[in-house]
């Protein structure tokens, strides 16, 4: 017997007559892209044997970073698969390039594991839940984002010693949650979709009727309320009486090489020369005008001092900055972080971005995803004595900030955990590119997170290679190190 009828209904799409034609029709592009990109072709992963020395990628792009800290990325990425899988976005992306995708573009992440959800503060001062690292954010095919959070959880997983079953559970959790999202913010009204968000209290009543109907546990409830707890002490004051002391009457970031480095200490003459002061302010100028409003709150602080920070094990050795400002008085301190944006990992693969900064890339991405961003957001570019320019992104270094530890993560909690960071990259998405023709690609079925979940097993294979392959070329002095333990959390 013959399927009952038309395409839309049989996918579960059928819109009423009162749609607008262009939305039918932004729908059907979607069906219609499964014949550049089957679902069921989404995995497995097959590498090809031309591929890429990933050692030699590593290698690459160790020459655009700060030498003297790249030694330190690689003993963070030496600890685990995970903490390999969590610096090696480029080698998944130049894989990602080598297979035939859908060209249904939206705003990605670029890096989107799962340490990069987490908690943070809105303006509106609210905690909520969403994407916190965009430092890789591009235009390009929605699925890149999805397999590469899918796989986070599939290297995750077997890092923690979940069973096959159980890590298996998490991705499709992480899958199935991105294509439920999808679909309720395609069968929303516009500003519905847009203004949808996660907050603290909805995650908490979200767990806890999970846990009512036995799919989470109380140790996860538990660890929810504590990671909640914690983001709403780690705040500007907090980091401020942990980083800044008094010396001879002035604030001054105190010094702890190579994670921090007040800028004298870098920096010949620094911190003895009025132009430093000057310098920053104009940086500071410059910066306020990338900033929304005419009149911003940045415009009464003054610079006070800065040091040389070492980022996450994804951003170590790309140059980054702790800028201390003070208001009112020494009591009313604001800590800046500043980060060097370099070109997107997926730029190479993807083509030309269309901002010719890429502190604007990041920005203006992270804008386009989050359902809020911090109000200090912004850009600026920098020319240096010699005349090289680097190019910034600026923002508050901590405003409620919090997230899950990976390393305490239950397989019943991963699970949950995984399907919220689904629907939040779907969330963002949905804002970033056409949510109707991602769904329409997406269907009702479970021809993707089917294909998804062969991908990120046997990708998550191919990471453990990579990790081996990576281990020997430091085993054999092909790779730097040095001998600075690795550090769980920095500035």
């Amino acid at each position: 017997m013959g399927e009952i009828g038309s395409a839309e209904e049989r996918d579960g799409f059928a819109p009423p007559d009162a749609v607008a034609p262009e939305f039918v029709a932004r729908w059907s592009r979607g069906r219609d892209a499964r014949s550049r990109a089957p679902r069921s072709h989404q995995g497995p992963w097959r590498p090809g044997a031309d591929r890429t020395d990933p050692v030699a990628l590593l290698e690459g792009q160790a020459t655009t970073r700060d030498l003297d800290i790249v030694p330190l990325r690689y003993e963070r990425m030496s600890a685990s698969p995970f903490a390999f899988y969590r610096g090696a976005a480029l080698l998944m992306a130049a894989d990602l390039a080598t297979a035939p995708h859908t060209g249904i573009t939206v705003q990605l992440c670029g890096d989107a594991h799962l340490s990069n959800f987490g908690l943070f503060g809105t303006p509106e001062r609210r905690l909520i839940f969403d994407m916190n690292d965009f430092d890789e954010t591009f235009p390009g095919p929605f699925e890149w984002d999805v397999k590469r959070l899918a796989t986070s959880f599939a290297v995750a997983g077997r890092h923690r010693g979940f069973s096959a079953d159980e890590v298996r559970a998490c991705v499709r959790a992480s899958v199935v949650g991105y294509r439920k999202a999808m679909r309720r913010a395609a069968d929303s009204p516009v500003l519905d979709a847009w203004y949808d968000r996660f907050d603290a209290e909805s995650a908490r009543r979200r767990i806890r009727a999970e846990r009512d109907r036995r799919r989470a546990d109380d140790v996860t409830v538990a660890r929810l309320d504590a990671v909640v707890k914690k983001a709403r002490k780690r705040d500007r004051m907090r980091s401020f009486a942990k980083l800044v002391h008094v010396v001879d009457g002035q604030l001054r970031i105190i010094s702890n090489p190579p994670l921090v480095t007040p800028v004298e200490d870098f920096l010949p003459g620094a911190g003895t020369d009025v132009d430093e002061a000057a310098l920053m302010r104009g940086l500071l100028s410059e910066h306020q005008d990338t900033l929304p409003g005419e009149h911003h709150p940045i415009s009464e602080y003054r610079y006070r001092h800065m040091a040389r920070t070492v980022g996450g094990i994804g951003s170590v050795g790309t140059r980054a900055w702790v800028v201390l400002l003070s208001g009112r008085d020494d009591h009313d301190p604001l800590l800046l972080q500043a980060k060097t944006a370099q070109p997107s990992v997926l730029e190479r693969f993807l083509g030309p971005g269309a901002h010719d900064n890429e502190g604007e890339r990041v920005v203006r991405g992270q804008r386009l995803m989050q359902a809020a961003s911090d109000i200090f957001l912004g850009w600026q570019r920098v020319t240096g004595a010699d005349g090289t320019t680097r190019d910034f992104y600026v923002r508050q270094l901590h405003d409620w900030k919090g997230g899950i530890d990976p390393e305490t993560m239950t397989p019943r909690g991963a699970a949950l955990y995984a399907r919220i960071c689904g629907e939040t990259l779907a969330r963002g998405h949905a804002r970033s590119g056409d949510r109707i023709e991602v769904a329409g690609y997406l269907g009702r079925g479970r021809a993707f997170e089917e294909a998804v979940c062969v991908f990120a097993d046997t990708y998550a294979d191919q990471n453990e290679r990579d990790f081996t392959n990576f281990r020997d070329a430091l085993a054999a002095g092909r790779l730097p190190t040095m001998g600075v333990a690795p550090s769980k959390e920095s500035p």
